[in-house]
């Protein structure tokens, strides 16, 4: 699965431990590290702390929208969360009294705190996630699997961090499909990005899953895929509903989803080809901690965060001194997100990354969307290397428990696969 999506390679060279992680939500803890909007006592949106058990955060904020009477365009958030854990993260909502929040009597959700802004979240309203794994069924002995632990962790804090992939779940868990959309969304194929989220059953999921996708996909009944599709699939049915009324507007189907989500396919493409780059770079055995001539390096906001609007190029004349910026926590190195407006690095780096796109026959154009303007996507830089504070593991009667703070964007599995090295 991991390699469907691009990722490669490991950065740490200890043997894998195997393992099982999250056999239970409660073994994969998140807590946002937020970036809060400001108090204002009359503001016009209520700001919820929420503290929710096996929520998909898409899916979360559709049936938040049902049992409050709104549009889910009325709910906000920072930043999207696994389905399996037990995550904390804030959610603003547009003209609700916190009253309203404050009743809500939803499984697995629980309202922690309540103030009222004037102003939304919106994505990327955050620093970052704190994170508290446990990592269960080791498939090494004890006795071994600590001394391979605490010397994955010393090579991991050598770097400064973990390789920045977009995890699996980017993708979607079960069904890793998202850059697939979003590449056929890309090339203008609407009718097969339709095909793609909605039939196109694949081996893993759900067996109920398979058979109702199976039989859209080879008899391209619409109204009996409405019957037969789980209530729970409001997404898809959604799109199907469009195309029982409308049967060739592709476009239009694609359009019942929310904004975000469609958003998320273009990106996911674009996350796709980084991963690519990334593998191959780290293959070439090119580091991902510090510069090489040609590359393109981010430096530091206000906040200490990777700066994707500011960019350094890296010449043989400023490399040691960029390096030490990137030694510091300064500075990091980055990868392509193509996109319309997006910049090769140059040097061997360049290469890749112009071998990468090439190998797909894209155009920078092709991300310029006229049937959806509004999911077309420049792109930009995103930073190679993960960084890590308060990082520190320990062995319990489990397995191994894994605890530290990363800065957004980044994804924990990838850290935890640098322990495991198994997809």
């Amino acid at each position: 699965m991991e390699r469907d999506v691009g990722i490669e390679g490991y950065l740490t060279s200890t043997p894998g431990l195997g393992g099982t992680l999250k056999a239970t939500a409660e073994d994969f803890v998140v807590e946002e590290i937020s970036s809060p909007p400001p108090l204002a006592i009359d503001g016009s949106y209520t700001i919820a702390s929420l503290r929710v058990r096996n929520w998909e955060t898409n899916r979360l904020v559709r049936e938040l929208a049902r049992a409050l009477h709104i549009s889910r365009r009325r709910i906000g958030f920072a930043g999207t969360k696994d389905k399996r854990a037990l995550t904390t993260q804030l959610f603003s909502f547009e003209n609700v009294p916190p009253e309203a929040i404050k009743a809500l009597r939803m499984k697995d959700i629980e309202v922690l705190d309540l103030f009222r802004s004037d102003r939304p979240l919106e994505m990327g309203d955050l620093v970052g996630n704190r994170f508290r794994i446990v990592l269960r069924d080791l498939a090494v002995a004890a006795d071994r699997s600590i001394p391979i632990a605490e010397e994955t962790a010393r090579q991991i804090r050598s770097f400064g961090g973990f390789p920045n992939f977009f995890g699996v779940q980017r993708f979607g868990s079960v069904r890793p499909i998202t850059h697939v959309v979003g590449r056929h969304i890309v090339r203008g194929e609407f009718k097969e990005a339709v095909g793609t989220y909605v039939a196109n059953p694949l081996e893993g999921e759900g067996s109920e899953s398979y058979e109702v996708r199976a039989a859209l996909r080879d008899t391209g009944d619409v109204r009996a895929a409405l019957r037969s599709y789980p209530k729970s699939y409001g997404f898809e049915k959604a799109i199907l509903n469009h195309l029982a009324s409308r049967p060739d507007d592709y476009v239009g189907a694609l359009q019942q989803l929310p904004f975000n989500l469609l958003l998320m396919f273009v990106h996911g493409y674009q996350s796709y080809l980084f991963n690519r780059v990334m593998s191959e770079r780290m293959r070439r055995g090119l580091p991902i901690h510090e510069p090489v001539p040609g590359d393109i390096v981010l430096p530091a906001d206000k906040r200490g965060l990777p700066d994707r609007d500011r960019t350094i190029d890296v010449t043989c004349d400023n490399l040691e001194r960029v390096a030490e910026r990137c030694r510091e926590g300064k500075a990091w190195v980055s990868a392509i997100l193509f996109g319309s407006e997006s910049e090769f690095a140059g040097g061997e780096v360049g290469q890749i990354e112009k071998e990468i796109v090439a190998t797909e026959g894209l155009r920078p154009e092709d991300f310029i969307i006229p049937d959806i303007p509004r999911i077309s996507s420049k792109g930009s830089r995103r930073e190679i290397l993960a960084p890590l504070h308060d990082f520190a593991i320990r062995p319990d009667d489990h397995g191994l428990n894994l605890s530290f703070a990363s800065s957004r964007g980044s994804y924990a599995t990838c850290l935890v696969r640098e322990f495991t090295k198994v997809e």
